[in-house]
């Protein structure tokens, strides 16, 4: 009966690798020429194509030197600081290993580069076609393939398999709002779920999701967030000190931060923001965006509410004067250090239905996050910090700007709750070290 369970689902598996092949094969050819006459018209992708479609410059292969290899594939900023974070772990526990980390985007590559160490490769993901997947595996030949938090890309797992080179999915997390996706497409990933080997994953809720998704409850384990890990040890007085000077912020000035906001948000926080300065005029407001892109829509949005406003890059000293009273940042990868000179600081993709932004950044300074009523994604750090009673949920700008007065006016409670913030942050470490243990047993098996 298990042979034949068996045979079933290798079946169903190798069906679903050629339609998945079929499909993206036939993308891809139909997308090639204007993708490359783009390439070459605009220049952007050009750095670093080669390894885009699996060219890998990778001269230590972990098979001819007797080390292990791990690839970690870390696609946002915050995933590639989570895979820096395990491999440190992993390395204190057992030396000598080699790593890749691959990303999508410049930034994040350029950030993976400025945290590896002399055992850590970085390169671009390749593109999930088949051929370009098959030759980068080939090249590194690695012990195992590890996919930070809900990266899941079924031609590497298929191949994967295939070379017989073992898969987990680390600091694993599927939001409420993820989890409607990936069910309604469960006869495509429940096959491709249980061709994993296993999954560390940060809740019991993303355990319970991941399982509905089709994934075997064996191979499941709940090893908590290793954001947790980095966020206590990334501040520095220094930091704040250099952020205050560079943006001209006088010392005990109130600054409004709201970060990572989305589209609709601004608006909101420009509603809250004019009923705290009728209460507290030289409050400063800083916004930083989500996606770059829209900065001049939010401009046209900040003009024609009749405020003042520059951009981060042009800033340098000018707000002590007293005639700009809103910084928008345009430069990618700051916010976390921003939010150390924040006095109220909200949390963006709340307010509006796009799951939150990670409330722990700024409870690391020792600042009490607000954020509206959608933290879908982070309901594992929003419980962490209502339950040491250092997270405020707003359910709008009437509320925001309510709340904001009062502790305003009650700066020994604000202080305290920021004090607890950063305890829980603190309280919380651990899940790098759990995971390292993880990926070293698999290792082993």
């Amino acid at each position: 009966m298990a042979s034949k369970r068996k045979k079933r689902t290798n079946s169903t598996e190798k069906i679903l690798a050629l339609s998945y092949t079929v499909l993206t094969g036939g993308i891809f050819l139909l997308f090639s020429p204007p993708f490359l006459l783009y390439i070459m018209l605009s220049g952007r992708y050009k750095r670093h194509l080669k390894e885009r479609l699996g060219f890998y410059p990778f001269p230590e292969r972990g098979k001819s030197t007797g080390r292990p290899t791990i690839w970690i594939h870390a696609a946002s900023l915050g995933e590639v600081r989570v895979a820096s974070s395990i491999i440190k772990a992993v390395e204190s526990i057992r030396p000598g290993c080699l790593f890749l980390i691959t990303t999508f985007t410049e930034h994040g590559r350029d950030l993976a580069k400025s945290l590896a160490g002399k055992n850590v490769r970085v390169s671009f993901a390749p593109l999930d076609f088949l051929p370009f997947v098959r030759r980068a595996l080939k090249r590194v030949s690695p012990e195992l393939l590890l996919f930070a938090e809900t990266e899941i890309w079924p031609a590497w797992i298929f191949e994967a398999k295939k070379m017989g080179i073992k898969t987990a999915l680390i600091n694993g997390r599927i939001s409420k709002r993820s989890a409607k996706s990936y069910l309604a497409l469960r006869p495509l990933f429940g096959p491709l779920l249980k061709g994993i080997n296993a999954f560390s994953m940060i809740s019991e809720h993303d355990a319970s999701r991941i399982k509905a998704v089709g994934a075997p409850r064996e191979k499941i384990r709940v090893l908590g967030n290793a954001k947790y890990d980095l966020m206590g040890t990334l501040t520095n007085a220094s930091k704040k000190d250099e952020i205050r000077k560079t943006l001209g912020l006088k010392e005990n000035q109130i600054i409004l931060i709201a970060g990572s906001t989305r589209t609709g948000e601004e608006e909101l926080i420009l509603g809250a923001y004019k009923e705290i300065t009728a209460r507290f005029p030289d409050t400063v407001l800083i916004i930083a965006p989500r996606h770059l892109e829209r900065v001049p829509q939010i401009t046209s949005l900040i003009k024609s509410k009749g405020y003042a406003c520059r951009f981060r890059k042009e800033v340098e000293g000018i707000l002590s004067n007293g005639k700009e009273k809103v910084v928008i940042i345009n430069t990618f990868g700051e916010l976390f250090d921003i939010y150390s000179v924040g006095t109220i600081v909200f949390c963006g993709a709340s307010l509006v239905p796009k799951g939150g932004q990670n409330p722990l950044e700024p409870a690391a300074w020792c600042k009490m996050p607000f954020y509206g009523p959608y933290m879908d994604d982070f309901s594992d750090a929003k419980d962490i910090l209502e339950t040491a009673g250092a997270g405020i949920e707003v359910s709008g700008p009437e509320m925001l700007a309510e709340r904001a007065i009062w502790f305003l006016s009650n700066r020994e409670e604000l202080a305290l709750r920021g004090k607890k913030a950063r305890q829980a942050v603190l309280k919380n470490h651990g899940a790098s070290v759990r995971q390292a243990k993880f990926i070293l047993e698999l290792l082993e098996k």
